[in-house]
């Protein structure tokens, strides 16, 4: 009989999650499942509420990304109410996702991710998390502490609260932007895109350590998919679906994201309360494609704004139009934020920034809706259907991370069968693994969380059933 590892839970990710690792009978590794342990029901709970309530309660998924829940229920909820939020109510919603976008894309990569680049993956792990990172990289800590409380402090001065800010609502924003609130998140952009570029400028010079390593990580040929708009840059909150293959060439581009079910597919598996979802022309499981700030990079022809398009370029040269590794997640994540940053810049200095027209009122005019979104970890869909009186009667959510979720597996599989060896189980072959899912940053339904590390207990059982090996955290 077969063998199997079983890591549980995953660390320094949002949420909890474990992997199973099987092996065969000579110990080698033959498959990989990356199981997401929670469940949330978001998609029953909310059956039988008024439409209006829809953006409050579906913000309560997540504690990191609630933003994007936000703006993805609110444009579903403008679909029904038939209304267009005036020019400034949405740009004032840009600004908050983009904010959003900002400190997630922090969190990510100074929080949970850097460790592992500063110290390595073989490294003492009590050495190799951000208290480490602190202590050995002050002005790196500071810096990753200083770019996230940007972000918080934005969607704070604009909401009330930095988490589940209610000011976003069907048909705009509850309340103008006030002149004394713009200039003061103004005086904070220049630190933080200073921040942002000497993260970039560190972890450029550190791949050079990573390169080899890197090229292999989670590497594999895929699609790619995210939103762009009508000039082909990216774009978080509005734009077209566009889809490229591992090449580069396009699968498909100008998607009404609104028709997606003529396109994704959504798959169940008995082991995941994740859905994977896939491209249906490819079919279930070859359909697999990726979203998320690397997907965002590699599928717009530019970003749209100086900095970060100086900086796409430097990607591009280094490591080609279409990467193959999941390892470059890193690196594209801080051109999301370097570009997040910038556009802020950009929407508060618009003429029309301060317009108390900020809210469109209406009464039921559709029995469905369905919002689009570019959340920090990928597109997000809200589908509601309601009946006359504006009572929800079904909801379908499509994740940034359940798009991804095929991607990961076939990731875990990939780095386990290159690095785990049964005849010895090390802490930094099982580190490996955990690290190619921080890649992709899943976000598991991240409201609430364990306070210290998390546990870890894995065991090797043999074909007789008998344990071979056992490692505690």
């Amino acid at each position: 009989m077969p063998s199997s590892i079983v890591i549980d839970p995953i660390t320094r990710i949002e949420g909890h999650s474990k992997v199973t690792i099987h092996l065969d009978d000579d110990g080698e590794v033959t498959d990989a499942q990356f199981h997401v342990t929670q469940f949330r029901g978001f998609e029953r709970i909310v059956q039988g509420r008024p439409i209006h309530e829809m953006p409050s309660i579906m913000a309560r998924i997540c504690g990191i990304c609630p933003v994007s829940h936000l703006i993805a229920s609110s444009k579903a909820c403008d679909e029904i109410l038939g209304v267009e939020p005036p020019p400034t109510g949405a740009d004032l919603r840009r600004v908050m996702n983009l904010a959003q976008i900002v400190q997630s894309n922090a969190l990510s990569f100074f929080h949970l991710s850097s460790p592992d680049l500063l110290f390595g993956f073989d490294a003492d792990p009590a050495k190799r998390n951000i208290l480490g990172v602190a202590q050995a990289r002050p002005e790196l800590a500071r810096d990753g502490i200083g770019v996230r409380r940007f972000g918080q402090q934005i969607i704070e001065w604009l909401g009330g609260k930095r988490i589940h800010p209610a000011w976003i609502v069907p048909g705009g924003v509850e309340s103008p932007l006030s002149a004394e609130t713009r200039d003061r998140i103004l005086a904070t952009i220049p630190e933080a895109i200073a921040a942002i570029e000497r993260a970039l400028v560190w972890y450029k010079s550190a791949l050079v350590e990573w390169e080899e390593e890197a090229a292999v990580f989670g590497s594999f040929r895929s699609a790619f998919m995210g939103l762009v708009d009508a000039d082909g840059n990216v774009d978080h909150y509005d734009g077209a679906l566009r889809v490229v293959d591992a090449d580069g060439e396009l699968i498909a581009d100008r998607i009404d994201p609104r028709t997606y079910e003529d396109y994704l597919g959504e798959s169940v598996e008995p082991w995941s309360y994740l859905k994977s979802t896939y491209w249906k022309a490819l079919g279930y499981p070859d359909g697999l494609y990726r979203v998320g700030p690397l997907a965002r990079v590699i599928v717009a022809d530019q970003m749209g704004t100086p900095r970060a398009d100086a900086e796409l370029g430097a990607f591009r040269a280094r490591l080609g139009r279409v990467p193959a590794s999941s390892f470059h997640y890193h690196h594209a994540r801080l051109i999301d934020a370097l570009y997040a940053t910038e556009r802020i810049e950009q929407l508060l200095r618009g003429p029309d920034i301060l317009s108390p027209r900020v809210r469109a009122f209406a009464d039921i005019n559709s029995n469905e809706g369905i919002g689009v979104s570019e959340a920090p970890r990928g597109t997000l869909l809200h589908h509601y259907k309601v009946d006359d009186d504006g009572i929800v009667q079904w909801a379908n959510l499509v994740i940034a991370t359940g798009h991804n979720n095929l991607a990961m597996n076939r990731s875990v599989k990939q780095v386990a069968q290159r690095y785990v060896k049964s005849a010895q189980l090390t802490e930094p072959m099982l580190n490996r693994v955990e690290a190619v899912i921080r890649c992709y940053d899943p976000c598991l339904s991240c409201s609430t969380h364990a306070i210290g590390e998390m546990a870890l207990h894995l065991q090797l059982i043999g074909p007789d059933g008998g344990v071979l090996d056992d490692l505690r955290r």
